[in-house]
């Protein structure tokens, strides 16, 4: 089976900065795939690659197994994506926007939109302009998923929501992706909110994607070393940053340590700390 997404080596400079500096990664079809980074990492600009918007300098990009120098149109119709500012014109109503945007798809469902406005709240004879940012965030999400599109990308759409709403969102992301087989490409810094929904994540810093991997793997390659005399990674360890280290599991489950010396496991969180700082260790890669 083809990746829904594959990224080899990916490129992308804006004069003198290095957006994107050798981005790999891959996401598996039906899959939620979590895009963890901090601001500036190249996450918006990987989302714009992705949708078509901004070309590659080097690399190859592949979309449903499908070789491609940029995302056509054509390509972009099989996408749906939800950004973290919702713009719509203010004075249209949801039920005028779905017929607005009906208008770019032709796989538009318009009896699939009417249901998902009734199952995400949102009233569809309310001006846009004064929904709430939680509504207009839900009228993104129906928007999005009216195509029924294979491929969905989220671009941090829960900022700003309170945390009842994020909690909705999610759930309808990861309840709608379970019922249709979509694949979900998700780009946050907000790691709880990652971890609860995603199956595989991948943590992105200065432009290159610094590990990848299921939860579970990430837990279980990463951990916390403390001992009371400096230690130096044995062979097949490599130390992403302090006494983070980075090794396969069976590395881990074969090595034995000095007296006094601890191996704790990791949340999420702390594993993103340690790679997505500036100052991480080279050679700590996916």
């Amino acid at each position: 089976m083809n990746d829904a997404i594959r990224l080899t080596d990916l490129r992308v400079r804006y004069g003198r900065v290095r957006a994107l500096d050798g981005l790999s990664l891959a996401v598996a079809r039906g899959e939620i795939y979590g895009f963890l980074g901090r601001n500036g990492a190249g996450k918006t600009t990987t989302l714009r690659v992705l949708m078509g918007s901004v070309g590659a300098d080097s690399g190859t990009i592949e979309l449903d197994g499908q070789p491609m120098k940029r995302v056509s149109v054509a390509t972009k119709r099989g996408i749906g994506y939800v950004s973290q500012e919702q713009t719509y014109y203010p004075w249209m109503t949801p039920a005028q926007l779905g017929r607005f945007v009906a208008a770019f798809y032709p796989t538009w469902d318009h009896d699939e939109y009417a249901r998902l406005l009734r199952v995400l709240d949102v009233p569809p004879d309310r001006r846009s302009g004064i929904l709430s940012g939680g509504t207009r965030t839900k009228l993104g999400l129906a928007l999005a998923l009216a195509p029924r599109p294979p491929l969905l990308l989220l671009d941090e759409p829960t900022s700003g929501l309170d945390p009842v709403a994020r909690r909705e969102f999610n759930d309808m992301v990861v309840s709608m992706a379970a019922e249709r087989g979509t694949t979900v490409f998700l780009s946050s810094h907000l790691v709880d909110e990652v971890e609860g929904v995603a199956t595989r994540v991948g943590i992105v810093q200065a432009g290159r994607t610094s590990i990848e991997g299921r939860v579970d793997e990430l837990r279980d390659r990463v951990r916390r070393v403390r001992s009371g005399a400096p230690l130096e990674p044995p062979h097949g360890f490599t130390r992403v940053r302090g006494d983070v280290w980075l090794a396969d599991g069976a590395l881990w489950s074969a090595a034995s340590w000095p007296d006094g010396t601890s191996v704790e496991p990791l949340p999420l969180e702390e594993i993103f700390l340690a790679f997505a700082r500036t100052d991480a260790a080279a050679g700590a890669t996916s």
